[in-house]
């Protein structure tokens, strides 16, 4: 195979964006694109000159591979149908609506062998990529993850440990390589009905401790990964892209004169370079090489069931006792979706 046909199936805000950019990818023809919504859809189509299809199955004959940018419900279904039909399917986080659709399609993944990806974007976030070279070198012993947006603009149509927390959830997996063994989580309403505010704190055997905190009631957008080492302090801003490393040095008196005492600084902060990429591009462009060079991706359906359990563990907790900030409306708290014990081990065998 020279080059990868693909289709985009939902043409939302990230819908657009992905054919935006396999408009441009080398190696890559962007053949078609669907939408429930045919005047959304073809006004998609025609800005980057692909044909719109009003119909998935006529889509789906056309192609090697699709991405799925459509809402969260329909994940499964779609996906299912694109791997019966021997496509290699890119799917947007999260995986799918619920575990037992994502432990079906984990499977459905791994007996077809063709390249499943979830499309966590901050795992292809140029700043994060540096940080896992860092750390390397460095024992964490206290990780902060930070991620805040503005209410206006936020998406409503899920609570924000389903819309922001996942990312984290999902890079802490990926940083620490092994699930924590005990959790505490909260949060509050304050406009949506239901949760606007989180925050989760995780321990490891053997460290580190861990907190993430996700809100769409602040007015700044910030998204940042702060570690505590033994041997240095990180701060890395996956937003704008940054990474400065805190380490100590020995203080010193240098010399004594009629001028008075030189001493040198206790401290140094070194400024990391991070390239600039776009972290979709890199995930697109990831999708494609996977295809053409029948790699694993990074971030498998496994990855992607992963993140969904531990994030749904989450939500479930802060809903047991969460927050009514609000006191127009009557906070909406949806059905438990796995029921785990707080104080046992949240980890879990993989499905078969």
């Amino acid at each position: 195979m020279e080059h990868v046909r693909v289709g985009v199936i939902g043409t939302g805000r990230m819908g657009q964006r992905h054919c935006r950019i396999f408009s441009n990818l080398r190696k890559v023809q962007l053949v078609g694109v669907y939408d429930s919504n045919p005047v959304v859809g073809y006004k998609v189509a025609q800005q980057y000159d692909a044909p719109f299809f009003d119909n998935i199955d006529e889509l789906l004959k056309q192609v090697d591979a699709v991405s799925l940018a459509t809402p969260t419900f329909f994940h499964h279904e779609q996906a299912m149908l694109c791997i019966s039909k021997g496509l290699h399917v890119l799917v947007e986080k999260p995986i799918t609506r619920t575990l037992d659709q994502a432990e079906a399609l984990v499977k459905a993944a791994e007996e077809s062998g063709l390249v499943v990806q979830i499309g966590h974007i901050e795992r292809f976030n140029p700043a994060y990529i540096e940080l896992k070279n860092i750390l390397e070198e460095y024992q964490p012993l206290s990780i902060n993850l930070q991620r805040l947006s503005p209410y206006q603009g936020s998406n409503k149509d899920v609570d924000v440990v389903m819309d922001l927390m996942i990312h984290d959830a999902n890079l802490m997996l990926d940083l620490l390589k092994k699930n924590p063994t005990k959790m505490s989580a909260y949060g509050l309403t304050a406009y949506s009905g239901t949760i606007d505010h989180a925050i989760a704190q995780l321990i490891f055997e053997g460290g580190p401790m861990l907190t993430m905190t996700s809100s769409r009631l602040t007015e700044e957008k910030i998204r940042k990964i702060d570690v505590t080492c033994r041997e240095a302090y990180i701060e890395c801003d996956l937003l704008n892209k940054s990474i400065s490393v805190h380490r100590s040095t020995f203080g010193e008196y240098l010399n004594s004169n009629r001028r008075g005492v030189k001493y040198r600084q206790e401290g140094i902060i070194e400024r990391i370079n991070i390239p600039s990429f776009e972290p979709l591009f890199l995930q697109l462009q990831h999708f494609v090489d996977c295809i053409l060079e029948e790699k694993t991706p990074y971030v498998t359906a496994q990855d992607g069931y992963d993140a969904l359990k531990l994030t749904l563990y989450i939500r479930d907790c802060i809903c047991e006792h969460l927050i009514n900030m609000d006191r127009r409306k009557t906070p909406r708290v949806d059905t438990p979706s796995i029921m785990i014990e707080p104080s046992v081990n949240v980890s879990s065998p993989r499905p078969n």
